[in-house]
């Protein structure tokens, strides 16, 4: 049997911890962790245990890589401003490098990291998880399969709910993109890389439109304080009161009433009959478990996950800001427009008040159309034959059916090919470091654009931020 891939962790938040560093509880054949650092005190400490850990065990990362390298790899998941310096001092030191996405907000640091990968030889692979998905590695294969004759057209659709919106892009941490990355980079570089990888080709020309119009003071009801828990009158209205969201977890509860089973039937009883839910509770760990939730986003707004833990964080934390009262300047809808070398158009479209959680996509082609939808509560893919007429399910996923990896499964398939590609040095078969600057560069003129007002041509673009190398 061969020895687990040794891998040391930086930025133990929820990536680190809860979608990579779960993967190697999950999978110790596979992965061992062996250090880790992390600022936080709770978080590191909570680590720690989780991987047994009782050395390299440090506070930051300059820290970790100070030591002589003793692990394979690092898994880098800090926030995206402190990404490149952690990346490329661990390269340096021989580590081969797993990187949360984006690469890093600016695109100079992107093109080094690059750079640095292929001046090393180490391996730097960018977490673009989709790419790992069932759902798309299906409408990928379809593409390129001809079964819908030759691509003319992809029309991508971000629908982030109300309360995720809220809960990164207006309270969060993804709230200001002078603090941290702008909307289209920190959130549809995913989609980009998407599009790029389907197409195949470079993108031509890139033109962006976009505001913020909601989430904003001018907004607010007037007698609206700053905080929920401040006495605000609008409790029993408001989709965005903190203990609807973090307390009483009712937009998570919802998804499950949208499957089907005893999914369905549980959730109905949390949404409308929850004394009879908690009673239940305690007969069924899994339903204790969401009566008393404590996985993202809640996982998010504090280490201590006792209820009086989560009530103190949202009367002094950011997270129980009123919606309308924060430092957010991200936009809360935004279209991208996109045409490709070979002639193919491509739209994007994300914003933030959506009912429903989820990305769905549009492919049309001279022979069909495909049409997908990549939801929280399941995934459904259909092809329509223009000649016969008909309309053919071609893939179906119910909600948990990748159990409750993250990404429909696509962050354990991207540790899996993480894992593959370090033992056997062969190559990613579905991306490279320098693949994935493709999308940071796209998201950048998409910014440029949307800012500027002007259609980027990315040919021109490419040259001058090429410069940068």
């Amino acid at each position: 049997m061969e020895k687990p891939i040794t891998a040391i962790v930086i930025g133990a938040g929820s990536r680190g911890r809860d979608a990579y560093g779960s993967y190697a509880i999950a999978h110790r054949d596979k992965l061992k962790i062996l250090g880790v650092a992390e600022p936080i005190e709770a978080r590191r400490n909570r680590f720690a245990e989780i991987h047994g850990l009782t050395e390299n065990i440090y506070t930051t990362w300059e820290e970790i890589l100070q030591k002589p390298k003793f692990a394979d790899a690092a898994i880098v998941t800090t926030q995206d401003n402190m990404h490149a310096e952690p990346a490329l001092l661990a390269m340096d030191q021989g580590y081969d490098v797993l990187l949360e996405k984006p690469m890093s907000n600016t695109l100079e640091d992107c093109i080094r990291l690059v750079n640095k990968s292929e001046e090393t030889g180490r391996h730097l692979q960018i977490c673009h998880v989709l790419r790992y998905t069932d759902f798309y590695s299906k409408i990928y294969d379809v593409i390129h399969s001809g079964k819908i004759g030759e691509l003319i057209n992809i029309e991508c659709k971000e629908n982030v709910s109300y309360w995720h919106f809220s809960h990164s892009y207006v309270r969060g941490l993804w709230r200001n993109s002078e603090e941290s990355s702008p909307l289209i980079l920190a959130k549809c570089c995913h989609d980009l890389d998407l599009l790029y990888w389907m197409v195949g080709v470079l993108p031509q020309k890139i033109n962006a439109f976009g505001t913020l119009s909601h989430y904003k003071s001018d907004q607010a009801p007037p007698d609206a304080p700053d905080r929920c828990l401040d006495g605000c009158p609008h409790t029993a209205t408001c989709i965005w009161y903190a203990p609807f969201i973090y307390i009483d977890v009712i937009p998570l509860i919802r998804i499950g009433y949208e499957s089907s089973g005893y999914i369905k039937f549980f959730s109905g009883l949390a949404l409308n009959h929850r004394t009879v839910f908690k009673a239940f509770s305690y007969l069924i760990p899994l339903l204790k478990q969401v009566k008393d939730w404590r996985e993202w986003p809640v996982s998010v707004i504090t280490d201590d996950l006792s209820y009086e833990g989560k009530m103190k964080a949202l009367q002094e934390g950011p997270y129980g800001r009123c919606v309308y009262h924060c430092d957010n300047n991200q936009p809360d809808h935004m279209i991208v427009g996109i045409e490709f070398k070979n002639g193919v158009t491509a739209n994007l479209t994300v914003h933030g008040h959506s009912a429903f959680e989820g990305r769905s996509i549009r492919v049309d082609g001279t022979k069909g159309t495909m049409i997908g939808e990549f939801l929280q509560s399941g995934e459904k893919l259909w092809v329509y034959d223009k000649l016969s007429g008909k309309k053919e399910l071609i893939y179906k996923a119910k909600l948990f059916e990748h159990g409750i990896q993250g990404h429909a499964g696509g962050d354990w398939a991207l540790m899996d090919a993480f894992i593959s590609l370090l033992r056997n040095n062969t190559g990613n078969p579905l991306t490279s470091a320098r693949a994935s600057l493709e999308s940071h560069i796209m998201a950048f003129a998409a910014e440029k654009s949307r800012v500027e007002e002007q259609i980027i041509n990315m040919p021109e673009y490419r040259r001058e931020v090429m410069k940068l190398e």
